[in-house]
């Protein structure tokens, strides 16, 4: 069985791609920047600091392994713009899930489709 590598492609340009998946990423900024504003929310009245966003990323991830789902599995989010998507969008990334974005534009009968 092969085992997987990181894919890279750089298509010019001075800034390099970091090489880092999301989740790696987001972790580095969460150790240099803990008490940083990372999301605002005007429409809910919410704020929350790097460390805060992380903590809620891993109950939330936590949950998710909980009720079983795990790397490869697709889960379906119909939601709109908020702090909950960016929540679930974080943590499937970070248990390896495939967030699957359903428009929540759809009317009944395309959702059959969807």
């Amino acid at each position: 069985m092969n085992s997987l590598q990181k894919s890279y492609f750089h298509m010019g340009g001075n800034e390099p791609l970091l090489g880092a998946t999301i989740p790696e990423h987001f972790a580095s900024v969460v150790e240099k920047f803990p008490d940083r504003e990372a999301v605002v929310c005007i429409r809910q009245e919410r704020r929350r600091s790097y460390s805060e966003l992380s903590s809620e990323i891993d109950r939330l991830a936590r949950g998710l392994v909980g009720m079983g789902y795990g790397k490869g599995d697709r889960i379906g989010v119909w939601s709109t713009n908020n702090i909950e998507w960016l929540l679930i969008q974080m943590a499937t990334a970070r248990i390896g899930a495939i967030l699957v974005n359903i428009n929540p534009a759809y009317r009944p009968k395309e959702l059959a489709y969807a």
